[in-house]
């Protein structure tokens, strides 16, 4: 039976990855904001606002961590590419899930996650193999990362959340 919280398992987190693997999850970064607004087109809104398993978020706040999460994954990358070894600021994204935001329309997340990931698969392509090797630390996990990292954790964020949004939408 599939894990309605993990469906695609854990979060991978290697330190390098192949040409072919930088490229994939490179394509995965691309292709989310176009399988987000298909898997919501047309949803009434009950249904974006429910959740995709007990305790859960709904559909709707799923859309809008999604940018929110991405927004920090990039300031990250940038971060990661333009200092020493930077230590990342954590957030609490369950309470970021609770703001008054989270209520809004899907539009203003979808859009915005148009233009970052455009943006942030550019980025991506663009790296030498050494700027795929850059390290940064994220203080609650206690250890260091690398840009490779972070490109395999958020295409496969991405895919994880798109999978709750299809256990509910269909």
């Amino acid at each position: 039976m599939t894990d309605v919280q993990y469906p695609l398992g854990p979060m991978p987190q290697p330190l390098t990855l192949t040409p072919p693997e930088r490229a994939a999850a490179i394509q995965a970064i691309r292709a989310l904001p176009a399988e987000l607004r298909v898997a919501v087109a047309g949803q009434p809104e009950a249904l974006l606002d429910t959740p995709y398993r007990d305790g859960g978020w709904t559909v709707r706040q799923v859309v809008h961590h999604l940018a929110d999460s991405h927004m920090n994954a990039v300031v990250r990358l940038k971060l990661a590419l333009t200092e020493d070894s930077p230590t990342v600021k954590p957030y609490e994204e369950g309470e970021w899930a609770e703001l008054p935001d989270m209520r809004l329309p899907l539009d203003p997340s979808l859009s915005l996650l148009d233009g970052l990931h455009t943006r942030w698969a550019a980025l991506l392509e663009a790296l030498t193999p050494g700027q795929w090797a850059r390290e940064w630390t994220h203080p609650a996990q206690g250890r260091s990362f690398t840009v490779a990292t972070l490109a395999a954790m958020y295409a496969w964020h991405g895919r994880h959340h798109l999978a709750h949004i299809r256990r509910v939408t269909g």
